[in-house]
């Protein structure tokens, strides 16, 4: 469990493909850059938004391994080295939670379709995928390549637009998308329950 507030920009160091062999799932194993101490093998970091579970704890950094059905769900398996990625620890229990509940369960990726400063602020259009507009609401909450951010608006059909703070600009790999880029996003996990719960009572 997360929640979108990042706490560290790491880089990708190195990525690996793996080949089936029968004791272990085809995927990639990524090397990730990272500030963090005491990591221990097992815990979770959500890498742009992933859970991944770290694998083995370097110097300066972890690996994870990144199995076949995430990599068709998300963007990780283009990741190459230098690339630049949002981090964020597994929440334990009593912290602050800053942002919203995050399962670190990517739902699809989004295109940036408008980029728009206005003042202080960045807005920011993407083009998400059809289940996630369809729980997302005007000032409710949406996770973009694992930051929690506020929904400012749904400016068209599949759209939904966020808007930037400086300081999310300057403490995460958002400040410097572009229209064109892919990003993850993470509907919100409540309107997940409450789409399903519709959808049974109907």
């Amino acid at each position: 469990m997360f929640t979108g507030v990042v706490t560290a920009v790491g880089r990708v160091k190195a990525g690996k493909r793996e080949a089936g062999n029968g004791k272990r799932d085809p995927g990639l194993t990524l090397t990730i850059l990272a500030p963090y101490r005491g990591l221990k093998r097992g815990e979770s970091i959500a890498v742009n938004g992933a859970c991944l579970t770290v694998e083995q704890v370097i110097r300066g950094g972890f690996t994870v391994h990144v199995i076949a059905t995430t990599l068709d769900r998300t963007l990780v398996g283009e990741y190459a080295p230098g690339r630049r990625v949002n981090l964020e620890r597994a929440m334990r229990a009593g912290d602050r939670l800053g942002g919203h509940i995050v399962q670190g369960h990517v739902d699809g990726v989004a295109r940036v379709t408008v980029v728009t400063d206005r003042d202080d602020a960045r807005l920011v259009d993407l083009e998400v995928p059809a289940e996630v507009r369809e729980i997302t609401v005007p000032h409710g909450s949406i996770t973009v390549d694992g930051v929690s951010l506020t929904v400012n608006a749904l400016p068209a059909s599949g759209a939904v637009q966020v808007s930037l703070i400086p300081f999310t600009r300057a403490h995460t790999t958002l400040g410097a998308v572009g229209v064109g880029d892919r990003v993850h996003v993470e509907g919100d996990v409540l309107g997940k329950y409450v789409r399903a719960l519709c959808r049974t009572s109907s």
